[in-house]
């Protein structure tokens, strides 16, 4: 497991202080060093909810590179000009979407898309998931419990938005019952998510 340090400048109150990187977003992590590589040095970007996609285009923007977050809600006239624009200048340009393919009704904008790196961040596995669980315990300032993982990391959903929420959650109930998150917290915290109709962050 290992992690990209962001620079302070870059960071927001709602993220993690750092990106974990694991099975599910390797790949996205390597090739984003090394945007040389990249078909006329465009790529897209796509993931679940929560996954990091807009921080590790944070991360990359910080890096000199050009990012379009969003991409699949903008003016396809601006994306093809931006496009051409990163062609011109030389700037590798990221575009980040909720989905891939996504409808694009510009042939031209549709053909260069469909040439670009296509990157896609996956399902974390149990060790990735076990590093997202202190990454978000860390970024709250939530002194998660020795044994925390070992409970928590079977019976968790395997999804980034998942992980996120259960770890709001033990915070949130740790607080309101002013104890330290141990086993009684991380169960019940359990139960409220996998009760919940739809998560919500908190």
């Amino acid at each position: 497991m290992s992690q990209i340090a962001l620079p302070l400048s870059v960071r927001r109150a709602d993220d993690p202080v750092r990106i974990v990187i694991g099975n599910a977003n390797r790949a996205v992590a390597d090739a984003l060093t090394h945007p040389q590589d990249w078909p006329f040095r465009t790529a897209v970007l796509v993931g679940p909810p929560r996954s990091g996609k807009s921080l590790l285009a944070r991360w990359f923007a910080g890096q000199g590179g050009d990012v379009i977050d969003g991409v699949d809600t903008c003016d396809e006239t601006e994306v093809f000009h931006r496009w051409n624009r990163a062609q011109e200048s030389g700037t590798p340009l990221l575009l980040v979407s909720d989905s891939d393919p996504w409808e694009i009704a510009l042939p031209d904008l549709r053909s260069r898309m469909g040439a670009a790196l296509h990157l896609q961040i996956g399902v974390p596995d149990d060790m990735m998931v076990e590093e997202l669980l202190w990454a978000h315990a860390e970024a709250r300032g939530l002194a998660l419990g020795e044994g925390a993982p070992t409970y928590l990391v079977p019976r968790l959903e395997r999804s980034f938005a998942g992980i996120e929420v259960l770890v709001a959650t033990i915070d949130r109930l740790s607080l309101e019952r002013k104890v330290p998150a141990t086993l009684s917290v991380w169960r019940d915290a359990l139960e409220a998510v996998q009760g919940a109709d739809q998560p919500r962050l908190i």
